[in-house]
C-alpha cells in the first residue's frame, strides 16, 4: 500500500543517495539477527528508510526491562510477553506497509541461519554473544554476504563493517582489538550507546544497500559517550592469511560442529546443559563478586562453581565456561538466561 509520493523525498534530496539510491534500496533484503535494543532500532530505521524486505530472527520475549532502550516495543508487548519477533513485525507494518517483513520465532543456531540466507544482501548484527556473531562471520564469508558488526554495553559501543575478500573478518579481529564480553544484564547501558552504534551501522547499510560502497567508513570505530571518548581504529592489518574463517585455505570452523555452542535438556532433571564453543577460563571468584553486585538474586560458591539463583531459575557455572541452568527444559529460554550474565 503506498501513501504518498514523497515518503522518500526527503532521502531522495540527499545527493549522494537520490532517486537512483532510493530504487536500489527498495530492492534490497536485509537479514536482521536479533530483535532486541540494536536490532529493533536497526529495523526501524531500515524500515524507514525503504529497505525493500527485512527479515527479523529472534528467540525470546519483550519484558519490561527492555523498554528502556528497545524502541519498538510498548507496556502491552510486555504485559503479554509478546515474542520480539512478532512484536516487531507488528509494529514495524504500522510504520510502513509497503515494505515486506518477515519475523521468525527462533534461536538462531546454524540450521537455521543456513535457511535465512538465502537471497538476502546484507546482515545486520543485532546479537548479544559472540557465539552467534561467530556463526554469522563464517555464513557471510561462506556466502560472501557482507555483514555489520555491533556492540554495547554501558556507554561504550563498537562497530564495523566486514567484506568477504576486502577487510578482516571477525575471526581475524579476535584478540586483535577489544571487542568486549560484559553484557546489558551485568553493567547495564544507556539507550544512547545503543542509538550510536545503529546510527553507524545503519549508515554504513545505506551506503551499500544504495550502491555506493566507496563511501564506507573502512575502520573499526570505538566509542564511549560518559567518558566522552571516541577512537577510529584502522585494523586493515589484521587480516590474516591463514585465518580459517577467510583466509587462503578457509575452513569456516564455527560451521562446525565442534566449535558450536552446545546444549543438552539432562534426562529426568528439569535443567538445560550449556557448553561454549570455545574453552573458557572463568576466575569464579570475579565472576561471583560480579553476579552479586547485581542485587538480582542470590549468589553461592566454592572453588569448583558458582551458582546464582534468580527467580524460579538457577544457574551453575563451572570455569571452564559449562553452565547448567535448572528450572526450565526450554533450550531457547536457557540461552537466554546464559547469555544475559556472560556474553
Amino acid at each position: 500500500m503506498s501513501t504518498g509520493n514523497d515518503r522518500y523525498s526527503r532521502q531522495e534530496r540527499f545527493a549522494p543517495l537520490g532517486p537512483e539510491g532510493q530504487r536500489k534500496l527498495g530492492e534490497r533484503h536485509v537479514l536482521i539477527i536479533g530483535a532486541g535494543a540494536l536490532g529493533t532500532s536497526i529495523a526501524e530505521t531500515l524500515a524507514r528508510a525503504g529497505v525493500g524486505r527485512l527479515t527479523i530472527a529472534d528467540r525470546d520475549y519483550v519484558e519490561w526491562s527492555n523498554l528502556q532502550r528497545q524502541q519498538l516495543f510498548s507496556e502491552q508487548d510486555a504485559e503479554h510477553r509478546l515474542p520480539k519477533a512478532v512484536a516487531a513485525k507488528q509494529r514495524l507494518e504500522a510504520i510502513n506497509s509497503s515494505i515486506r517483513i518477515d519475523s521468525h520465532v527462533m534461536d538462531v543456531k546454524l540450521d537455521e541461519l543456513e535457511s535465512l540466507i538465502q537471497g538476502v544482501d546484507l546482515i545486520m548484527d543485532g546479537t548479544d554473544n559472540f557465539d552467534t556473531r561467530l556463526l554469522i562471520n563464517d555464513i557471510s564469508q561462506k556466502y560472501e554476504i557482507p555483514w555489520i558488526y555491533g556492540g554495547c554495553v554501558g556507554s561504550y559501543g563498537i562497530t564495523y563493517t566486514i567484506l568477504p575478500g576486502q577487510t578482516p573478518c571477525l575471526n581475524c579481529l579476535l584478540g586483535t582489538v577489544p571487542l568486549g564480553g560484559d553484557t546489558c544484564d551485568t553493567s547495564g547501558i544507556i539507550p544512547q550507546a545503543v542509538q550510536v552504534v545503529t546510527a553507524h551501522q545503519t549508515a554504513e547499510a545505506l551506503k551499500l544497500l544504495s550502491g555506493h560502497p566507496e563511501a564506507l567508513r573502512d575502520k573499526l570505530l570505538t566509542f564511549d559517550l560518559w567518558r566522552n571518548e571516541h577512537m577510529s581504529m584502522g585494523v586493515k592489518h589484521a587480516r590474516k592469511a591463514d585465518c580459517l574463517s577467510c583466509g587462503d585455505r578457509r575452513t569456516y570452523p564455527y560451521l562446525s560442529a565442534s566449535n558450536l555452542e552446545k546444549t543438552d535438556v539432562l534426562c529426568g532433571r528439569d535443567t538445560v546443559q550449556i557448553r561454549p564453543g570455545q574453552k573458557q577460563s572463568l576466575d569464579l571468584q570475579e565472576t561471583a563478586n560480579r553476579l552479586s553486585s547485581l542485587g538480582e538474586g542470590k549468589v553461592e560458591s566454592n572453588p569448583f562453581l558458582v551458582s546464582f539463583t534468580t527467580g524460579d531459575k538457577r544457574l551453575v557455572v563451572f570455569s571452564d565456561g559449562r553452565a547448567l541452568i535448572h528450572g526450565t527444559k526450554d533450550i531457547a529460554e536457557a540461552r537466554t538466561i546464559y547469555h544475559r550474565y556472560f556474553g
